[in-house]
């Protein structure tokens, strides 16, 4: 097979064969981890690359933030701390799902630090830690998000005995913003000044609140680690400036079949947008079963999103389906059966098709489906 074909996932969808194709400059990545440590000089820059490396795939993206500099890492759940210890050996690894009941022995035997978030978890991990010293772990106290994390009077409770972390093997003390991708969000400032009394009961232990907004936020919120997700992967962290992150993913389509369609025809399912000139459109193979989100699409009553191809915008057309999409070409010369389109990537922003879904950047990278031929660039894991 044409080494152009592998897929670092561990499937092989051979391009030649492919509707659609995801490439991921990996070199990309590692600069939007460098700038991002930059902004953050003074704290550590950790990476999360949870979501399988936020649809990236996890073992190239940790791979290529490793050779960048990065130490450290959060995953959601401990299956995919394995997968990144398979990896890294030496990397530092927290699990912000926190201690899986019964769980405490394969987290320490591959040194994984779960991030404790509760009264039972706290009790598991100290009995635990009895008969095994060496063993880390972090604590999350919510600081007004009201999901993970022990509440402020837990905290309190728990924190007044003075060899809390000690018993713990606490490393890391974590918090998480609710709303810091709106700056001037009054919450925003009660939960930093929540974290710094939480803070003032475990002196010496270090401390992290920021995540990729929350860098942006300034120093205030950086203490001694941030822990940057989206703005990693080229998405938008903060709204209302633009977005200084390198795009990382290129989501192309492939054309199936350019036709002709006359005025006052409708295009797709429902006949949801009739067209009012002749016009040429082009079928892409890809759809929502790729993880292309269906209210993306038009109609008569709104625009859809955009992709790009020769160099020209070109509209979406009616409503997606399962496989296909369809995309009015008249504007653009030479569109042909065969052709890559942009989805999404350097030209379309992820986070613009993702506004026109209702949706959000993070989920249209964590959706992408199995089907597209992966490619990666610009890292130690370019195929």
């Amino acid at each position: 097979m044409n080494p152009d074909d592998a897929n670092p996932t561990g499937m092989t969808v051979p391009q030649s064969l492919a509707g659609g194709r995801l490439t991921i400059d990996l070199g990309a990545l590692a600069a939007n981890w460098r700038y991002l440590a930059e902004l953050a000089a003074g704290a550590g820059t950790a990476a999360v690359v949870k979501g399988d490396g936020y649809g990236m795939g996890l073992e190239p993206t940790v791979g290529a933030l490793a050779a960048a500099g990065c130490d450290t890492f959060f995953v959601a759940l401990p299956e995919e701390g394995l997968r990144l210890r398979a990896v890294l050996r030496d990397a530092t690894v927290y699990v912000l799902d926190g201690l899986m009941e019964g769980a405490a022995a394969t987290y320490a035997g591959a040194d994984l630090r779960p991030v404790l978030s509760s009264p039972p978890e706290v009790k598991e991990w100290a009995a635990f830690r009895r008969a095994n010293p060496a063993a880390q772990a972090a604590l999350h106290v919510d600081t007004g998000m009201n999901r993970m994390g022990l509440g402020l009077a837990e905290a309190r409770s728990l924190l007044a005995d003075a060899s809390l972390a000690e018993s713990l093997g606490l490393a890391l003390l974590i918090s998480h913003l609710a709303c810091a991708d709106t700056p001037d969000h009054p919450l925003n400032g009660r939960q930093l000044a929540t974290f710094r009394e939480v803070r003032a009961m475990l002196p010496g232990i270090p401390a992290s609140l920021a995540n990729s907004a929350g860098i942006l936020l300034g120093p205030d919120y950086h203490f001694d680690l941030v822990r940057p997700g989206i703005a990693l992967y080229g998405g938008i962290a903060v709204d209302g400036i633009t977005n200084p992150m390198r795009p990382v993913a290129t989501l192309e389509a492939r054309i199936l079949q350019v036709r002709n369609a006359a005025p006052s025809e409708t295009v797709g399912y429902g006949a949801t947008e009739a067209l009012d000139r002749p016009s040429r459109l082009a079928i892409l193979a890809a759809g929502y079963a790729d993880g292309y989100p269906r209210h993306a699409g038009s109609s008569d009553d709104r625009p859809g999103a955009r992709v790009f191809l020769h160099d020209r915008p070109a509209p979406l057309v009616g409503r997606i389906s399962m496989d296909l999409t369809t995309i009015d070409v008249t504007e653009v010369a030479g569109a042909r059966r065969g052709d890559w389109v942009e989805l999404f990537g350097p030209n379309v922003p992820v986070d613009e098709v993702a506004e026109h879904a209702g949706t959000i950047g993070y989920e249209l990278l964590t959706s992408l489906g199995p089907r597209y031929h992966r490619r990666y660039v610009g890292g130690p894991d370019a195929t």
